[in-house]
């Protein structure tokens, strides 16, 4: 850069205008012959190293009661779970999870395994509906919009189009690469519209010659697929494949050969072998010694789901890949044993397919629906690694939970405490849409009649808390109060709601949804606080075995407005989500309006529930870095929801069971037990019941 364009720079940034692109680029040029600039581009990434919260241990795919034994030659034949290394099922922006990854005591876990030795990614591109998903309830589909904190991601991905795209994938792309092994790689399955400059984001990353192959996804385009389109119909995906280095894993694959090149090994020796001589030297060249065809970089031999909807291997989620893309690029770049990653998991397709060949997984996404689908598969996939004799590993569901919002809040108040408790109470009433109160106790805030509790930061609400509202509210004659909290003590009931009702203070409890944090969203009213579910059960004792039925569910989630819905409505009808009701609307060509209630019954709402027959036997431990850096571990005063026993819908199998096998304890004494339901939302209820045995 010469003198005459630093000082018509400085003349330009004194006047406060937008400089020329032509010195922007002489700005950040260096040595290299090409530099890679868009509108934002970062070079620092996030170096946080939040702990990880641990949400459920999934053991054993399933207690069942003991099976007697028919022969006394007969053989235990199922699968065992393998020890050491726990797969992680990891909730939350991918962002934080990588950097907590990378920086983290869970990179001490990871390298004692070897590292990563391969990621895969699918990153959803500019499609809203990839975080939204269809529930089939009564023969009708109600769509499932994405959560506000998916749209937050959503449009921080797009805001400023391409540029904020790149910026999102850049550094979560760098952060990966730092978390790969040396002899790992990375499969980037991107959309076509961005191919070409995702492939120079990658080179910038991994290294132009760490560059392997772009592969491309072929579609057999006999099916019809987007053939109305007036254009040359779309026939394939891009997936690129890049190493870390040059010492990178790839076990060669192929492909079967065709009967007509089979047809060539016309001779068959004294044993039965086909063979043929090789261009007659005397060579025998033995059909059955031959590996196959070596796979090209174009796969045109996997179907996609657009051709086979009718898979029972199809979840009907919206980017849900093929088992047999995922299994050919894990056996290309991995060997028994590795750790593998997806930080875009979706429906759960590479950790399925990891688990069954026998390799380690961790497998992230935002979308609770999507780890919500995960959990199922890979439960599913325990069962049937059992019952086929193979071995397994249990997994665990993490988040970032109240380190995640604590890390939020620091970094809107600057890390000063009477700072943080100030904001975050204004923070949730203006979400809220609540005035400020003083002079109380315990109340924060007030909307439209009702006196408002703002529950706090990092713990859940209790009883006790509860309490102490109840008394002022009952001091100062208050009979309605909401209380907002981002979690509930578990023995919170419908009763003692009731209870405390009955003595003249009606208690609403409503959860904190995680978006409050992004101020676009509370300024533009979108913050949905939804109803506490409750869920009810029955315990039938019999000697020291237990039974447990799920008796009742009650929940209010609305997701949609009937009047909003019916005054922008044509003639035909929309399924919606109103008070805890899924509802058809339909509307006749005389405008005549007609209502079905599809939840018919209290158990349509519910796709999944398991148990913990022992839920306080074992304690949530965290590990931390202390103050001199080195890895600490701390009770979190919470306890590990071991899945026991569980029943949830599948496409195979929609229906569920309502009662547990009996499960039977060692010893006489007290018990708790946690039952979890997740409804159709994905969205989760507990509840713990104390037993005698």
């Amino acid at each position: 850069m010469n003198d005459t364009d630093k000082t018509k720079i400085i003349e330009l940034i004194k006047a406060g205008e937008k400089l020329p692109k032509e010195y922007i680029y002489k700005l950040f040029s260096d040595e290299e012959d090409v530099f890679l600039f868009w509108n934002g581009r970062k070079e620092d990434v996030t170096n946080v190293a939040l702990p990880f919260h641990s949400i459920e241990h999934i053991d054993e795919p399933r207690k069942e009661a003991d099976k007697p034994q028919t022969s006394l030659f007969e053989t235990d034949f199922r699968g065992r779970q393998l020890k050491g290394w726990t797969n992680k099922l990891i909730w939350g922006d991918n962002k934080l999870i990588l950097s907590s990854l990378a920086n983290g005591p869970v990179r001490e876990e990871i390298e004692k395994e070897g590292g990563i030795k391969l990621i895969y990614i699918d990153p959803p591109f500019a499609v809203g509906s990839d975080f939204s998903f269809d529930i089939q309830i009564n023969g009708e589909t109600a769509e499932k919009k994405q959560s506000v904190i998916e749209e937050i991601a959503y449009r921080d991905t797009w805001g400023k189009g391409i540029s904020s795209y790149l910026t999102m994938m850049y550094e979560r792309l760098k952060l990966m690469h730092n978390l790969l092994s040396e002899d790992g790689s990375i499969y980037v399955h991107i959309d076509w519209r961005v191919s070409p400059i995702m492939r120079l984001i990658c080179d910038d990353v991994f290294g132009l010659d760490n560059f392997q192959r772009e592969i491309i996804w072929f579609f057999d385009t006999k099916s019809g697929y987007k053939s109305a389109v007036n254009n040359f119909i779309r026939s394939h995906d891009t997936i690129l494949f890049y190493s870390k280095s040059s010492s990178r894993i790839f076990n060669k694959q192929y492909l079967p050969y065709s009967e007509e090149y089979k047809g060539r090994f016309k001779k068959i020796d004294k044993d039965g072998r086909a063979y043929r001589d090789d261009r007659g030297s005397g060579v025998k060249q033995y059909l059955d010694e031959l590996k196959g065809i070596s796979v090209p970089d174009v796969w045109s031999d996997i179907k996609s789901f657009q051709q086979d909807a009718t898979s029972l291997e199809y979840l009907n989620y919206p980017t849900q890949k093929p088992e047999a893309l995922l299994e050919r690029i894990i056996k290309a770049s991995s060997n028994e044993g590795d750790l593998v990653a997806d930080f875009f998991c979706g429906s759960g397709t590479t950790a399925a397919v990891t688990e069954k060949l026998g390799r380690k997984w961790i497998a992230t996404d935002l979308g609770r629906f999507a780890i919500h689908t995960t959990r199922k598969r890979m439960i599913n996939v325990q069962r049937e690694l059992q019952q086929s004799g193979k071995s397994f590993r249990a997994f665990e569901i993490l988040n970032l939970g109240k380190y995640e919002r604590q890390f939020f809040m620091d970094d809107l108040s600057n890390g000063k405490r009477k700072a943080k408790e100030d904001l975050y109470i204004d923070l949730i009433l203006d979400a809220y849409k609540a005035k400020r109160v003083e002079g109380h106790s315990t109340l924060h805030g007030s909307k439209a009649g009702r006196f408002v509790h703002v529950g706090p930061l990092d713990v859940p609400i209790t009883q006790s808390r509860l309490l102490d509202i109840f008394e002022e509210c009952r001091q100062k004659l208050y009979t309605q109060v909401d209380v907002l909290a981002f979690e509930f003590e578990m023995g919170l009931t419908p009763q003692f709601i009731q209870e405390l009702k009955e003595k003249g203070v009606a208690i609403t409890l409503k959860y904190i949804p995680k978006d409050v944090f992004d101020k676009r969203v509370v300024e533009k009213g979108q913050a949905r606080f939804y109803d506490v579910a409750y869920l009810n059960t029955k315990e039938k004792i019999k000697g020291k075995t237990v039974t447990v039925e799920l008796t009742d569910f009650v929940t209010h989630y609305t997701q949609d407005d009937i009047e909003d819905i019916q005054q922008s409505m044509r003639a035909g009808s929309k399924v919606i989500i109103e008070d805890g009701q899924i509802i058809k609307i339909q509307k006749d060509k005389n405008g005549i309006f007609t209502r079905t209630v599809l939840t018919e019954n209290w158990y349509d709402w519910i796709d999944y529930w398991a148990i913990d027959f022992n839920y306080e036997d074992k304690k949530e431990i965290i590990k931390v870095h202390n103050e001199n850096g080195e890895i600490e571990e701390k009770w979190t005063g919470n306890y590990l929801f071991e899945n026991e026993w569980q029943s949830f819908r599948t496409r195979k199998n929609p229906n569920l069971e309502f009662i547990s096998t009996p499960h039977e304890y060692e010893k006489s004494g007290t018990y708790k037990i946690m039952v979890k339901v997740v409804d159709i939302l994905g969205i989760d209820t507990s509840k713990i019941v104390e037993i005698k045995i």
